[in-house]
Formats: C-alpha cells, sequence, structure tokens
C-alpha cells in the first residue's frame, strides 16, 4: 500500500500560483502513476493531471492545458503539481492519488488505488 500526504493549498489571487506538493511513502516501488484530481463544492471529482512514474508521460485535463504544470522527485518520491494563472473556479479541494498497477491512460478515479486527504486551493477575484 502506498501512503499519500499532499501540502501547499492555501488562499492566492485570481492569476496568481500555488504549487501543490504530494509525497509518497509505504510501496513506492509499486507506482505506476501518479495524479492529481480536485472536487469543488457541490461538483463531481474531477481528473486534473497525472505522471507515469518511471517515464515522466503526463497528461492534462484542457481546462488546465498550459496554466498547471506537473512533476516528480524521485528520489523524493513526491510528486508536484505548479499552478499558475489561477482563476476562481480553479477553486476546490485537491487530492493525490497513486495507481500501483498498469491502468493506462489513469486519467480516471478508479485508476487510483491510494488516495491522500486532500489540500484546499481558494482562489479570490
Amino acid at each position: 500500500q502506498v501512503q499519500l500526504v499532499e501540502s501547499g493549498g492555501g488562499l492566492v489571487q485570481s492569476g496568481g500560483s500555488l504549487r501543490l506538493s504530494c509525497a509518497a511513502s509505504g510501496r513506492t516501488f509499486s507506482i505506476y502513476a501518479m495524479g492529481w484530481f480536485r472536487q469543488a463544492p457541490g461538483k463531481e471529482r474531477e481528473f486534473v493531471s497525472r505522471i507515469i512514474w518511471n517515464i515522466g508521460n503526463t497528461y492534462y485535463a484542457d481546462s488546465v492545458k498550459g496554466r498547471f504544470t506537473i512533476s516528480r522527485d524521485h528520489a523524493q518520491n513526491t510528486v508536484y503539481l505548479q499552478m499558475n494563472s489561477l482563476e476562481p473556479e480553479d477553486t476546490a479541494v485537491y487530492y493525490c492519488a497513486a495507481a500501483t498497477r498498469n491502468t493506462y491512460p489513469s486519467i480516471r478515479s478508479a485508476d487510483f488505488g491510494s488516495w491522500g486527504q486532500g489540500t484546499q486551493v481558494t482562489v479570490s477575484s
């Protein structure tokens, strides 16, 4: 099993930036992909981005493409989400997730078996 702990959320003005971090522990050798999802009040959880752990292949939701960047640090077992040009519509709880089997393209919630506790991101207008 993989345990995940997110950090880096907060309050930022529209147009600002934040970087989220997600540290993995446990059976990290089994990680196939790590992803970020978000859930706004009254809405379903939605895919944001993911990275295939060993090869670094990335994928983004259209709503964040060109503004968000996912990256990973193998040595630290950590995945990051750099969020630029934030908009009020980006306000949500952001969750980190890990897939420990090949679930390519790994863009659905069901593709990920381990989840963090979530971190709040609030963008004011």
